[in-house]
């Protein structure tokens, strides 16, 4: 049976009797309630990293998010208006960044990731989805009545389950056009910087509404990956996600390439490559059997792959094949950045590291 989830970080549970604060901050929403500062923000669970070209900014559990100005010797915590988990981060310039979450958060930094303020959550989401919606039904401009009323009582679904949804990934291509995505299908997009945002959940050719957990551009083309083998990518007329199958049911955790190819990771080390757009997908050997979480390219043809348990494999022909690294000791990895064609920093479960590879 299959069972779908979103994957929440474990909490261990503390053997000492609450303070009154701590029992007092339990009932506080976590959209209200700053994150807090930690001494060990940099060393706790981590799910997304990027290199901005100037920084490096790490976000995770409990609305930390940590950068570095010295390719990862040091770390500051940043200033988080929540405390939801947060999953992606991304930047599309050195200066303005995005990061997603738990309870349908969205944060964004106008400098550097230093300071962060809330565009939108989970509360207004929904809503937002059900204005839309409805004005589109009048104007009649999302087809027949059925399918209007259809949309409509879905944003209503949405709205009535409040802070409940994820999105599980960002990505801009500049400062004013970006994607975030998430748990049901939810997908919204913005041409103003995140001022507004303009739901997409009838652009895609998802009828199961499927989880959505990362998407792309490569190439020119923004591709889009979920589970259950769902790999979608934008019509040439940029108004609908349009399903590419790769014979693969699994889910996708990731999609990478560059103009040699585009390449879809996922569960049980699977990576399928394109170099036609999807016509047709190739499996790529892996060697290992467990979810491939991360990918880095970290030169024209050099391209990382991290595991769920840490492991790093290495492309240096733009994925057409791939070995393993020499690492030492592995610690589970949730996503990677390249440094340099030499170094790169991962996160997971126990924090940042800086990783040299050869």
């Amino acid at each position: 049976m299959f069972i779908r989830t979103i994957a929440v970080p474990l909490v261990s549970l503390a053997l000492v009797m609450p303070s009154v604060a701590a029992t007092e901050d339990a009932f506080r929403d976590t959209l209200d309630t700053p994150a807090r500062t930690s001494v060990f923000a940099a060393k706790s669970l981590l799910n997304g990293v990027v290199n901005t070209g100037k920084r490096i900014v790490a976000a995770g559990q409990r609305g930390h998010i940590v950068y570095s100005d010295d390719t990862g010797k040091t770390w500051t915590q940043a200033k988080v208006p929540v405390s939801s988990d947060l999953v992606a981060v991304a930047f599309p310039t050195p200066g303005k960044g995005w990061a997603v979450g738990h309870d349908g958060v969205v944060l964004h930094s106008a400098d550097g990731g230093a300071t962060w303020t809330r565009q939108l959550d989970g509360r207004s989401a929904g809503k937002l989805m059900v204005d839309f919606y409805t004005a589109q039904a009048a104007k009649g401009a999302l087809g027949s009545a059925e399918t209007a009323a259809a949309l409509i009582e879905e944003a209503k679904r949405v709205a009535a389950q409040g802070a409940e949804n994820a999105f599980l990934d960002v990505w801009f291509a500049d400062e004013n056009n970006g994607f975030i995505v998430g748990a049901f299908n939810l997908i919204f997009r913005t041409a103003d910087g995140g001022k507004s945002w303009e739901p997409w959940f009838h652009r895609t050719e998802n009828p199961k509404r499927l989880h959505l957990y990362s998407l792309r551009n490569v190439a020119g083309t923004i591709y889009l990956v979920g589970e259950q083998g769902l790999v979608l990518k934008l019509d040439a007329a940029g108004t609908r996600f349009t399903a590419v199958e790769t014979g693969y049911k699994g889910s996708f955790f990731g999609v990478t390439g560059n103009a040699d190819g585009v390449l879809v990771h996922g569960l049980r080390g699977n990576v399928y490559r394109t170099t036609d757009a999807g016509r047709p997908w190739r499996k790529i050997e892996t060697g290992i059997q467990e979810g491939l979480t991360g990918a880095s390219f970290c030169s024209d043809r050099g391209l990382i792959l991290v595991s769920q348990s840490g492991r790093m494999l290495l492309s240096d022909n733009s994925g057409e094949s791939f070995r393993p690294l020499q690492i030492g000791q592995a610690a589970p990895a949730s996503a990677v950045a390249c440094l340099d064609g030499k170094n790169a920093v991962i996160v997971g479960a126990r924090g940042v590291r800086v990783q040299a590879f050869q």
